[in-house]
């Protein structure tokens, strides 16, 4: 229970990545409040937040709380934050997991889609981040998590889907530059990113369908990886860029079959490794 009387806080928790990080830190004994749009049932998203909710306080001991937010206005953020610190009265854990995707080259993105990946990706993380500073100072072990890719200058990354490259690049220069920025005040800052493609909504609707989904990893990696980070001392470990299988690696596990959605079919590597 390294995660009791701990409060974690999670962007994009409805499904997916966020869902899974959210359900393995209350296995750990952490109250979890988990942000998402969704709150009616969709025909291409599983889940809502109460449902997922539901999936998480059967998980562990601590309490959880849903909350319908949306990251790309300041009044939500606002309610986010002060609906968590009266619950629980504090927070100790932001996990920045929330994010858009488009791949659309440069001549085909619209500017809706393109604002709406910044909005949510970048000006969305920092914001969030920005409102949970003040309390996770106040934390004894306070880690800001963000699922955001290792930055690389290659030009290939830019080539292929510029607005995207940005958006989540952004995201990781924000999770780097919290490091630097607040070192003095032993808040954590690490970004975390998985070396499959990952079995989520996105993967399956927007990107290979059931053909990259059988090539894919569940959640559940990128969770145990989370896990692994967060319960680090956070003066220790911040500005960190992790890949999943090797922080796992590193913790001991040598078998990764476990997370494969196919054993049979070889995997695929995430777009940006």
């Amino acid at each position: 229970m390294e995660f009791s009387n701990k409060t974690v806080l999670v962007t994009g928790s409805t499904r997916g990545i966020g869902k899974a990080i959210a359900i393995k830190l209350a296995q750990h004994g952490a109250n979890t409040v988990i942000v998402g749009k969704t709150v009616d049932p969709h025909p291409k998203l599983e889940g809502t937040i109460f449902t997922a909710a539901e999936e998480i306080a059967k998980a562990g001991p601590g309490n959880v709380l849903p909350l319908q937010g949306d990251i790309r206005y300041d009044e939500s953020i606002e309610h986010i934050v002060k609906t968590t610190i009266d619950t629980f009265g504090g927070i100790d854990i932001l996990i920045n997991n929330a994010s858009s995707i488009n791949l659309n080259n440069s001549e085909l993105l619209d500017q809706k889609r393109y604002d709406l990946m910044h909005d949510i990706n970048v000006r969305g993380t920092f914001m969030m981040s920005k409102a949970c500073i003040p309390h996770l100072k106040k934390a004894s072990n306070p880690h800001i998590l963000t699922l955001s890719p290792p930055i690389n200058l290659d030009p290939t990354w830019f080539g292929k889907h510029l607005a995207y490259t940005m958006a989540k690049y952004g995201m990781s220069m924000v999770a780097m530059g919290l490091a630097e920025e607040f070192k003095q005040h032993r808040i954590a800052s690490n970004a975390l990113w998985p070396k499959t493609t990952i079995a989520t909504a996105a993967v399956q609707n927007l990107l290979g369908g059931d053909f990259l989904i059988q090539r894919s990893r569940t959640p559940e990696i990128v969770a145990d990886a989370a896990y692994e980070i967060l319960k680090k001392p956070s003066f220790e470990c911040t500005g960190n860029f992790f890949i999943d299988e090797d922080i796992l690696a590193a913790a001991g596990v040598s078998n990764f079959d476990k997370y494969a959605v196919n054993k049979e079919m070889k995997l695929m590597m995430d777009l940006f490794l």
